[in-house]
């Protein structure tokens, strides 16, 4: 039995829950969930990232207590647990006592090493994305990722970590783990952005001026940068720094992150672990954005798709299998009412409809008890490990679904309902294979659709029993 963690990025609490982030906690879900499966121990990690200019501003204008203002949207991003059916077992905020200690003393190892230094700080600073911009970065004279937010000239005295005493280091991490990075096209895109030079950045604020922060060791005049200190969670999560317990069992692990995090969790987070004397992540996934009906979603737009809502329209199993089929895992995809609709009348028409009407025909003429049959599933079980392990959740379940239409194919030509008036061994014999054929979707889709798949299971045991629809008709 093997340890495995696996983490998300932790999301600013200064909105609401997205589509978007629930894309990833998903995803993330599956992997932990296809790990369980395979016998693994797994932990799971999300959480929420509560410092920084962004959320200080937010509660300065709704006129709250910054550490009830966070705890307001911590708890809402912890109701995913429930609504989006998640299986994570640690759940990090970085205004935990426990994370700002571990935050303190990373700091203090990367200064014992010789990589934090002050130093005056001059540049264009994007408050959405808590990052300086170079000008070659920008569109127009604005960050490409919050073109309608005005960038912000910072000119004070900060702390800066030696990023680019980093640089050789990354290249040899990328060239001798070639699957670090997760689609191959993000490995090759941050060691281009590694190999043109890295400049040391910043990681710390006057805290006269951004108060809302972890205290830099050593200095009160100073609080951490938001991304220095958010970064650890990775780890203080797993207890460091004590380097036995869960750390030292499950660390280094996997991290699922958006495009727009690829420079932090491969370059930036990596270095840091390097100065600190900690060993590199095991694996890094990166995945794309989402669209709404084709559209970059913004508020002004109105087209922020709110995850819970939903649920609340279609179940949870619907939009979990929507989000992991229909957006590409390494690619931008787009959530489509219309698709939604589709990929729902799929599940209820091909999965729903195969289980109800091989259960009603074995309960009626075999009242539920078949035969077993040996089913060598090895070589679909390879592919579906492939296919996890790069991460296509698509593929995966294209898998799946090519045994639920051969199931379904069974059923239309060999026509148990016809051959059992002509030939009662050879109508059980093909509803025994169809019920074999089912057990396994049931099986893979475990990490998938949960729900569904545990009633698939609950329904195909030894004596085979029937059940309500598993996806309902809709009136559309």
């Amino acid at each position: 039995m093997s340890k495995y963690y696996i983490t998300t990025t932790l999301p600013y609490v200064n909105a609401k829950p997205h589509i978007g982030f629930a894309l990833e906690v998903i995803q993330a879900d599956a992997v932990a969930r296809y790990r369980r499966l395979m016998g693994d121990e797994v932990i799971f990690n999300t959480g929420t990232d509560e410092h920084g200019q962004k959320i200080f501003d937010k509660a300065q204008a709704e006129g709250k207590d910054v550490q009830a203002y966070v705890d307001e949207y911590a708890a809402k991003f912890d109701d995913l647990k429930e609504s989006l059916n998640l299986s994570y077992t640690h759940f990090i905020r970085t205004s935990d006592p426990d994370h700002k200690k571990a935050a303190q003393e990373f700091w203090k190892r990367c200064n014992d090493n010789g990589d934090i230094y002050k130093d005056q700080y001059q540049v264009k600073y994007c408050v959405g994305c808590e990052l300086g911009k170079t000008e070659s970065e920008l569109v127009d004279g604005c960050c490409p990722d919050h073109p309608k937010m005005e960038l912000e000239l910072k000119d004070e005295e900060n702390y800066f970590f030696r990023w680019s005493k980093y640089q050789q280091p990354l290249l040899d991490l990328y060239k001798e783990r070639p699957d670090f990075v997760v689609p191959a096209n993000r490995l090759k895109e941050i060691s281009n952005f590694v190999e043109a030079g890295l400049r040391d950045f910043s990681i710390s604020r006057l805290k006269e001026k951004m108060p809302w922060g972890v205290p830099v060791p050593g200095d009160e005049d100073h609080v951490m940068y938001v991304w220095f200190d958010a970064l650890v969670n990775y780890i203080s999560t797993l207890g460091w720094p004590e380097t036995g317990g869960e750390f030292g069992e499950y660390w280094p692990g996997v991290q699922v992150a958006g495009k727009d995090n690829l420079r932090q969790q491969s370059a930036m987070w990596q270095a840091m672990l390097m100065s600190a004397g900690v060993e590199p992540s095991r694996q890094v996934f990166i995945h794309g954005f989402i669209n709404s009906e084709g559209q970059k979603m913004s508020k002004s737009l109105g087209n922020v798709i709110d995850p819970f809502e939903e649920v609340s329209e279609y179940g949870v199993d619907a939009v979990r299998y929507y989000l992991l089929r229909e957006i590409p895992s390494h690619d931008d995809g787009d959530f489509s009412r219309k698709r939604m609709e589709e990929r729902y009348a799929e599940l209820a028409n091909q999965l729903g409809n195969l289980v109800s009407r091989v259960a009603a025909m074995s309960i009626k003429y075999f009242d539920g008890a078949l035969d077993d049959v040996g089913t060598d599933w090895s070589e679909k079980e390879k592919a579906l490990d492939e296919a996890m392990s790069d991460y296509d959740f698509k593929a995966y379940l294209d898998i799946v679904f090519s045994v639920v239409a051969e199931a379904n194919d069974a059923v239309d030509k060999k026509a148990p309902f016809k051959l059992v008036k002509t030939d009662e061994a050879a109508a059980k014999q093909v509803l025994s294979e169809i019920a074999e054929q089912i057990r396994f979707v049931g099986r893979a889709l475990t990490p998938i659709v949960p729900q569904t798949a545990t009633e698939i299971t609950r329904r195909y045991g030894k004596i085979i029993v029937q059940g309500e629809p598993l996806f309902p008709r809709r009136d559309t």
